[in-house]
């Protein structure tokens, strides 16, 4: 992985997979507007599920998952609005899931996923 964004591309498809392997339906992969992007839309059962993907090579700066701080939070609900004002999908539930990924060198990937990680 040459660069940050490559890491994060990365990232993004191991989570992509394991999200689709465990029966979510991706709806939506990095999906932008003027407030940010989100990640991964997916869909599993009647929840709407706006997942959030951190990468990392390693732990010195903390789990991946322990990126996503309570100001990221704030801007992921946000995004989460925009998404449902531009798209025709409804759902009696909506979910917030973080999605870590640790990539280490000649190893597989850990994954760790938070299920309702934040409301």
């Amino acid at each position: 992985m040459p660069t940050t964004t490559d890491l994060g591309v990365h990232g993004e498809r191991i989570a992509a997979a394991y999200l689709t392997d465990a029966g979510l339906r991706v709806l939506d992969r990095n999906w932008r507007c003027r407030e940010g992007e989100l990640d991964i839309v997916a869909r599993e059962g009647d929840a709407l599920v706006f997942c959030e993907v951190k990468t990392r090579r390693g732990t010195g700066f903390g789990h991946p998952v322990e990126a996503v701080t309570v100001p990221k939070q704030r801007r992921l609900r946000v995004l989460a609005q925009r998404w449902l004002a531009a798209h025709d999908e409804h759902a009696p539930d909506l979910r917030f899931d973080v999605v870590g990924v640790l990539v280490r060198p000649e190893r597989p990937a850990l994954v760790t996923h938070l299920r309702g990680a934040f409301s």
